[in-house]
């Protein structure tokens, strides 16, 4: 008897550090990580996917996934217009406690069936569960420009984020004067160099709350915060909440 691929299914695996992946899915795609962080790129577009982000990818939506780190994915597949209720293009949100343990407790209902009989209304229900969660989510879009020297600008803002940065020292390093650097940003990113780095200093501190194993006062100064008072400031300002109560909703 043919076994036909199940509606929806879970994908579990380890996955080690690897070149970039390319790929245009043929099902509708929750890209979940449980362990370690993606980086999900889809047009000019670009996510950080820390185990407290997923990603909803329509079929047919071209995507670049970087693996730099290992990461444990747990993800869904799903026929096209098996869940309607997700906008129709990608959509990165931030997954609930509720969210979570639904999709760890489907990680074994793999693509090659054998699946429980409640498996395809569960996968549904997670889906909507997941899809109720969009519009709520923090925006976690890391600042994005096909300008070389204002790529090279954001790189080197990224890499130096707990030192005491200058908008002369990245532009140097960008080969650019500190002028055209803030006018390319205007013009191309529409944010300054300033809110840039808030910008990816927030998505990294997101990263580090979400992994747990390092004090508040600690990411703060891997950000690049000199108090926790900055740092809280800023985050609320970014994300509605506190450090610590961002981190506490991840744990409740």
């Amino acid at each position: 008897m043919i076994q036909h691929e199940p509606a929806a299914y879970c994908y579990f695996q380890d996955i080690e550090p690897r070149p970039p992946l390319d790929a245009v899915f043929q099902r509708d795609y929750l890209l979940y990580a449980v362990r370690g962080a993606l980086r999900l790129n889809v047009d000019t577009a670009s996510w950080l996917l820390p185990p407290s982000f997923a990603a909803w990818i329509p079929a047919g939506t071209a995507v670049r996934i970087d693996l730099d780190r290992p990461v444990t994915s747990c993800s869904v597949l799903a026929r096209p217009s098996f869940c309607k209720a997700f906008p129709p293009a990608t959509s990165v949100f931030q997954m609930s406690a509720l969210a979570r343990h639904m999709i760890r407790h489907c990680s074994d209902w793999g693509p090659n069936g054998g699946h429980p009989d409640e498996a395809e209304g569960f996968f549904s229900a997670l889906l909507d569960v997941c899809a109720g969660l969009v519009p709520r989510s923090v925006d976690v879009q890391r600042p994005y420009s096909a300008d070389p020297g204002l790529r090279r600008a954001i790189k080197f803002t990224e890499d130096r984020l707990a030192n005491s940065l200058t908008a002369g020292d990245v532009a140097r390093a960008a080969n650019l004067s500190e002028r055209t650097m803030q006018r390319r940003f205007a013009e191309d990113v529409g944010l300054s160099w300033s809110q840039v780095l808030t910008r990816v200093r927030m998505i990294r501190a997101v990263e580090l709350l979400s992994e747990g194993s390092m004090s508040i006062i600690e990411i703060g100064a891997a950000c690049g915060f000199n108090s926790l008072s900055a740092f809280n400031k800023a985050f609320r300002a970014f994300a509605q909440t506190t450090p610590s109560g961002y981190r506490k909703s991840l744990r409740e």
